[in-house]
């Protein structure tokens, strides 16, 4: 029996508010149900880096509170509110 994905944030962009790290649990702020709620962040490919304030992609979400992140695409960083 497979575990069912749930993809109901992959794909949105975050805001590291706790450094994210190889062997370190970081921190995200994420629009989740109408707000916006901190989730535990691990770097996707097990080896980047990414500091607090830095913008980043969720690739996989494992509930109940954790995410998976990459840095942001270039692309999307330009559309970003802030000017990324």
């Amino acid at each position: 029996m497979h575990k069912e994905v749930n993809r109901s944030l992959t794909g949105r962009i975050g805001r590291v508010t706790g450094t994210i790290g190889p062997g370190t649990l970081g921190e995200v702020m994420l629009p989740y149900l109408g707000g916006t709620s901190a989730f535990f962040a691990l770097p996707f490919d097990k080896s980047s880096e990414y500091r607090v304030g830095e913008k980043v992609l969720v690739i996989y979400f494992e509930p109940p509170q954790t995410v998976y992140v990459e840095e942001l695409p270039a692309e999307l960083r330009e559309s970003w509110p802030d000017g990324g």
